[in-house]
């Protein structure tokens, strides 16, 4: 009978809780660009960028405070504009594709600072070393007319050294900066 007692109470503490559910916010990759600036020869800006990445949001809170973000990119999708370029920052000289085919980050907090700003903190593994880095975040929500579904963009700006990450580094800061501008514009859609 004790057991019994203990069982019912046991139950009841446990379905007591209810669960909050994470919601999904998913790329909308026509609306999405992952890119990046670094100077060339201390004086003039080469900008590039991942042409194939994916992300996602996932969060229980509607102003995103416990939100996760998971993106991956190929690297092999690098393009500047420029072909030579391209493939010799895919060599070994640089991103190494071959051994490196994949940079990902995943956020580790997503803090806000106002109505539309965000610190968003997170592990971006690059050229096989993983790095802790921060993102200015510009977040502005609505609703998609044609599907009536919620949407939320989000502007992602900072910078890292390249060299953390033992990209280039043969190459002296004189030819290629060692700081290294990121600008991500992503519009996700609520599943």
């Amino acid at each position: 009978m004790k057991k019994f007692g203990v069982l019912l109470i046991l139950s009841v503490f446990l379905f007591s809780f209810t669960s909050v559910d994470n919601t999904t916010w998913s790329l909308d990759k026509a609306h999405a660009k992952l890119s990046f600036t670094i100077t060339h020869l201390m004086v003039s800006d080469v900008e590039g960028q991942f042409k194939n990445f994916e992300a996602t949001i996932t969060g229980a809170k509607e102003d995103f405070t416990d939100a996760v973000v998971d993106m991956k990119a190929d690297v092999n999708s690098i393009n500047t504009d420029n072909d030579k370029r391209d493939e010799h920052l895919k060599s070994e000289d640089f991103f190494d594709v071959k051994k490196f085919p994949e940079l990902t980050f995943k956020s580790t907090s997503f803090k806000k600072v106002d109505a539309t700003n965000y610190k968003v903190v997170g592990n971006l593994t690059l050229h096989g070393v993983t790095k802790s880095i921060e993102l200015n975040a510009v977040a502005r929500l609505g609703t998609n007319p044609m599907s009536k579904k919620p949407v939320a963009g989000f502007k992602l700006t900072g910078s890292l050294k390249r060299t953390d990450f033992k990209i280039g580094e043969k190459m002296p800061s004189a030819m290629l900066s060692d700081e290294v501008a990121i600008v991500a514009n992503a519009e996700f859609g609520k599943n």
